[in-house]
């Protein structure tokens, strides 16, 4: 296998994110081992690896990363033609995500007293960020005359616009007046430099999401993700259409917006059980 600084290179001037580039180089570092241990040629027997994948119990998510970053390699770097580049996918996961209901993202928000840390998650809900655009947020994203926030190269390098409500605007005037951020929206501490800022570790959210949870006494699975999620599902629910959604979240496909009509407690909760049409029906008849 060519070297993996030739790999990275080219990931960079394909403008791939940073963190693609990690899982990319990470899953190439770990073909490149399996084929030398298993006496196999990296340029064309990938089903082995594939299976040993499987065999494993990675997820079918990770799997795909793992054939994504293959075929990266055979195509820009080994020159395939991606006509004659075959790897057989596992078959999708259709999983439903987890979603908080509105009287536990209050009780969240409420338990979280760090007023940043409240503010970061509250900011994740309210505009339904991913974790990464939120760390990458600057101050002149926001524009606090036409209530928008300016979420720029997010995931698949895209620029979209999302609406801010007034009480966040009002919420992160109180926040940027105490902290007085100089560059990122919400900064980490910089132990090496005062004077040069850092964003805010997606890890140290994690952590802080995690004891807000706890105490909060949410016992269900959920990551910061989940907020998101939550942000989507409440927006259906109050009768915003799905189109508006999917450009709010900067969706590629409406499959994929589709997923929050299957969590929604709408057509749940107006559905009837035949249970109670059996319950009537045994009434009229004693």
């Amino acid at each position: 296998m060519k070297t993996l600084v030739q790999i990275k290179n080219k990931l960079i001037q394909r403008n791939y994110s940073l963190s693609t580039q990690k899982t990319y180089l990470s899953f190439l570092k770990m073909y490149a081992k399996f084929c030398r241990v298993n006496n196999l040629d990296p340029k064309k027997d990938v089903n082995a690896f594939i299976l040993h994948l499987i065999e494993n119990n990675y997820a079918i998510s990770t799997q795909n990363q793992a054939i994504n970053a293959v075929k990266f390699y055979w195509e820009h770097i080994l020159k395939y033609e991606p006509q004659y580049i075959h790897i057989d996918r596992p078959m999708k996961e259709r999983k439903l995500p987890n979603i908080l209901s509105l009287s536990e993202v209050n009780t969240l928000l409420q338990v979280t007293k760090n007023l940043k840390h409240k503010m970061i998650l509250s900011t994740i809900y309210a505009c339904g960020l991913r974790v990464g655009e939120l760390v990458n947020l600057k101050i002149e994203d926001i524009d606090g005359k036409r209530k928008t926030l300016h979420l720029k190269q997010g995931k698949g390098k895209k620029d979209r616009m999302v609406p801010v409500p007034n009480c966040l605007l009002e919420e992160l005037r109180v926040y940027y007046k105490q902290y007085k951020p100089k560059k990122y929206l919400f900064e980490g501490r910089n132990d090496q430099s005062l004077l040069e800022t850092v964003k805010y570790s997606p890890s140290s959210i994690r952590q802080f999401y995690k004891r807000s949870l706890f105490a909060a006494n949410i016992r269900k699975k959920s990551t910061l993700h989940t907020l998101r999620h939550s942000y989507a599902t409440h927006l259906y629910e109050k009768g915003i259409n799905l189109r508006s959604i999917q450009v709010l979240l900067g969706h590629n496909s409406s499959k994929t917006t589709e997923l929050y009509t299957h969590v929604s407690n709408i057509h749940i909760n107006k559905t009837p059980s035949p249970l109670e049409f059996l319950k009537k029906y045994d009434n009229l008849h004693k």
